[in-house]
């Protein structure tokens, strides 16, 4: 071998061991199978919710991510169910073929029509650069005091949440221009303004997903689950009635408790005004792609607004209208080559797993079996639709500190709470308590690790995850005591409980 005299550079080395949350997942996959097996739980059933537990364990401990999850779920569907027997048919075996159908069932879903739209439009957002456009012209409205400048990040969110459907994606545009915002006004990073900031913008974003169905993943996913198990759902507006009086409450606590709990170190930012003013000018006069994707995106939200008033459209088909007007040659804002590498495939595989997973848990009667025992133990029965709601949110709540993802919490939980509120007695709406389970799944308050666009914003080091579970903590619990208010009174006089 000839020597050239230079040092090649070493190769990585390479973990060879199995991450172990993924053997514990494993580990919990064969506990439950060789559990005895219930009489009126069906074989299949029996294998569902093992594999149940598998994901549960795995998106819990993130020992892979959540698209290789997706696609071991899958796998694990079309070989245990392939080869258990038929509900109903104990004589015939369900067969690979139909139990992979049965794991990819979630991807004919429109639920996952809708997600992969409105990734299309954060995307085509982010590439006509009209969200920040939008964000920069609300600040510039805002004045720039202290108060005002976290006021203006609250107005930034709310109104991106409105025409920006991902909440990634809205952090994500946001976190930039508050930085830009920081720099440019001389405060420190790591003071009270700088971390107060950006702490709204994270707790700011998971409040507004819960006002807006369009703003967040799990709420579409949410309304997949009405649609396969309640074969109802809740339009656009009526979600908006009835969540956007809780979120523009939460709001305003939010800015009280973060001027009292992080004191500014001053009033008055000297400059602000200035320093919006010149980022403004620097983007330069609205371009043609960016008026008419404001011209599609009010379109859209018109259309989302008045779904079942003025007109019978659903909301994934007028969402997919939208796309072919940003797609169109001469007309559009975009080509497809121009936005796919922007689009996290991996949220819309894991999307159509979940759905595909509550499903099966239904197709199996494993659901229906699991919501039965909870009842049986858990008392739930003898209480009212209140009752109901304040403990199931409470499971929630506690339940999401163990996840990084809302949409892996509701593709894990939400079928099995359905196939609980399907159990229980009584006259209640069942699917309106469906919404308001789907609203506390976005309590993503307290740990940073809980929402995406919390690790976005803690990504720019202007806050410790103290100080952000600090205002979370007490977000988290005047939220759940206001909804249990709205529930008492707002949400029953609309007929949702």
């Amino acid at each position: 071998m000839t020597s050239t005299g230079a040092t090649e550079p070493a190769a990585p080395a390479r973990n060879n061991k199995l991450p172990m949350g993924l053997v514990a997942g494993f580990a919990a996959l064969v506990v439950v199978l060789l559990l005895p097996l219930p009489a009126e739980l069906p074989a299949a059933g029996h294998r569902m919710l093992a594999i149940l537990v598998f994901a549960v364990v795995v998106w819990v401990t993130e020992a892979v991510s959540y698209e290789a999850s997706a696609i071991m779920i899958t796998t694990l569907m079309a070989f245990l169910l392939g080869t258990a027997p038929v509900v109903g048919n104990p004589a015939a075996h369900y067969g690979t073929s139909a139990a992979i159908s049965m794991a990819l069932t979630g991807f004919a879903n429109s639920a996952l029509a809708l997600v992969a739209g409105a990734l299309f439009i954060a995307a085509a957002m982010t590439y006509t650069g009209l969200d920040r456009r939008i964000a920069l012209v609300t600040l510039s409205k805002v004045g720039t005091s202290t108060r005002r400048i976290l006021v203006g990040s609250i107005a930034v969110t709310i109104v991106l949440s409105l025409v920006v459907p991902s909440a990634t994606a809205r952090s994500a545009a946001v976190v930039p221009i508050m930085m830009g915002v920081i720099t440019a006004f001389g405060v420190d990073k790591r003071s009270n303004i700088a971390a107060g900031i950006m702490i709204i913008v994270a707790q700011a974003t998971s409040i507004w997903n819960v006002g807006i169905q369009t703003a967040a993943a799990q709420n579409l996913l949410t309304i997949g689950f009405m649609e396969k198990m309640l074969h109802a759902r809740v339009a656009w507006s009526d979600w908006l009635i009835a969540g956007a009086p809780w979120a523009i409450i939460m709001s305003a606590i939010l800015i009280f408790l973060v001027l009292k709990m992080l004191p500014p170190e001053r009033d008055d930012i000297a400059g602000g005004k200035e320093a919006v003013d010149k980022s403004l000018r620097e983007l330069g006069p609205m371009t043609g792609p960016q008026k008419r994707l404001l011209a599609v995106s009010v379109l859209l939200l018109l259309s989302w607004a008045t779904e079942g008033k003025l007109h019978s459209f659903d909301t994934t088909s007028t969402t997919y209208f939208g796309l072919v007007l940003l797609l169109l040659p001469r007309v559009g804002v975009m080509t497809w080559k121009d936005v796919q590498s922007r689009i996290p495939w991996g949220t819309v595989i894991v999307f159509g797993v979940g759905i595909s997973l509550g499903t099966a848990l239904l197709t199996t009667r494993a659901g229906q079996w699991l919501g039965t025992l909870v009842v049986a133990h858990t008392g739930l029965a003898d209480v009212g639709p209140l009752g109901i709601f304040a403990i199931l949110a409470a499971f929630l709540i506690v339940i999401h500190l163990g996840f990084a993802s809302a949409t892996a919490l509701t593709s894990a939980m939400l079928p099995i709470l359905i196939s609980v509120l399907a159990t229980l007695p009584g006259e209640f709406n069942r699917l309106g308590m469906t919404m308001l389970l789907g609203f506390v799944v976005s309590y993503g308050f307290i740990l940073p690790i809980n929402a995406p666009q919390n690790m976005v914003c803690l990504g720019t080091e202007t806050f410790t995850a103290r100080q952000f579970a600090k205002v979370g903590i007490a977000i988290t619990v005047i939220g759940y005591v206001l909804m249990l208010g709205f529930g008492m009174t707002y949400w029953r006089w609309l007929g949702w409980m």
